[in-house]
């Protein structure tokens, strides 16, 4: 098995070392790149959020509600509590007439370090929307409001909702999920393991039915335009997703989840990929999309320097020394 690295290198020493786990493809299926781990299960935590989406769309609780790009956006999103995140959020609670107390997601202080400490100096109690996850969950709640379920317990396994969500799940992979399969994510709602060539074939079918050849190609499309459209709206101004299509122009959708995993799809060279970090660490993600990006030319050269402009791969101390690098072999 070949073994990818993303290490970090203190002086001449390696300090640190990423093990990662990886398979890109094109959408017929040919393999540009594995570390031969394809049949491992791993979660794919929030990278999986625009599937999850799907019936959201489906139930036509945009339309019902008059939900604009953004709010799409934020329905497949990990947001870091920035103030623009929390207007949206906040504008489409009053929409719909719940409370913030009926999203079941928990609370945490913004992922963002400054919106946080701007919270922190405001004395505002923080709330739900101010949890990554509020704007999945927003959605979850629409949809079933529109078709008449119980939004009391919309985060039940057996909830109409999330079968509806594991139908679209087992569409795109051409797989059924088994019950040992199940988990609960950070924010309480259903998650499911998957092979990682489980994951590609979904990514595969994602770009499919974006260009018409699969299932569900309008909600695809308004959903990925939305996000390509907005994307600090799916992550935020720190976030390394919402960079990546800023940088690439809308050319590469791309989504994090915990635990060092990140999904990309290329709709212009139609190449999809997944990325594990084996110990869960996304300090390597930038270095490892880095030499994905060059080496398979998804992003073009000046494209190429303006990442590097974000992540320079060199370590930085607090006197704001350069102490080392950071080096992916693939």
């Amino acid at each position: 098995m070949e073994k990818f690295t993303t290490s970090f290198i203190r002086s001449n020493h390696v300090e640190s070392i990423h093990n990662i786990k990886i398979l890109i493809s094109r959408l017929n299926g040919n393999i540009l790149l594995s570390s031969n781990n394809e049949n491992d299960y791993i979660y794919p935590r929030s990278s999986i959020k625009i599937f999850q989406a799907i019936p959201f769309m489906q139930s036509h609780a945009v339309k019902k509600y008059k939900l604009n790009s953004r709010k799409i956006a934020l329905a497949c999103s990990s947001h870091r509590g920035e103030n623009y995140h929390i207007k949206e959020l906040t504008n489409w609670i009053r929409k719909i007439g719940i409370r913030v107390d009926n999203l079941k997601c928990g609370i945490h202080n913004p992922l963002n370090v400054k919106a946080s400490e701007k919270l922190l100096k405001s004395n505002k109690v923080i709330n739900q929307l101010h949890n990554n996850c509020a704007g999945k969950h927003l959605a979850m709640i629409s949809s079933s409001l529109i078709n008449g379920y119980n939004v009391n317990n919309y985060l039940n396994f057996e909830h109409e909702h999330q079968r509806e969500i594991r139908k679209i799940f087992e569409e795109f992979t051409g797989k059924k999920i088994s019950n040992k399969n199940f988990g609960i994510d950070g924010c309480s709602a259903p998650q499911y393991s998957f092979k990682i060539k489980d994951i590609s074939k979904m990514l595969i079918n994602l770009v499919n039915s974006y260009n018409g050849k699969f299932a569900y190609s309008n909600e695809v499309n308004i959903l990925i335009k939305s996000i390509t459209s907005n994307p600090k709206y799916i992550g935020g101004s720190d976030s390394l997703d919402s960079r990546v299509m800023i940088i690439s122009k809308k050319r590469i959708f791309c989504k994090g989840g915990a635990e060092g995993v990140f999904l990309f799809a290329d709709l212009a060279n139609k190449i999809v990929g997944v990325i594990k970090i084996t110990d869960g660490n996304e300090r390597a993600l930038p270095s490892i999309l880095y030499k994905i990006f060059k080496r398979f030319k998804m992003i073009s050269a000046s494209e190429l320097i303006d990442f590097k402009k974000f992540y320079n791969f060199k370590i930085i101390n607090h006197a704001n020394l350069n102490i080392g690098s950071i080096e992916t072999k693939l």
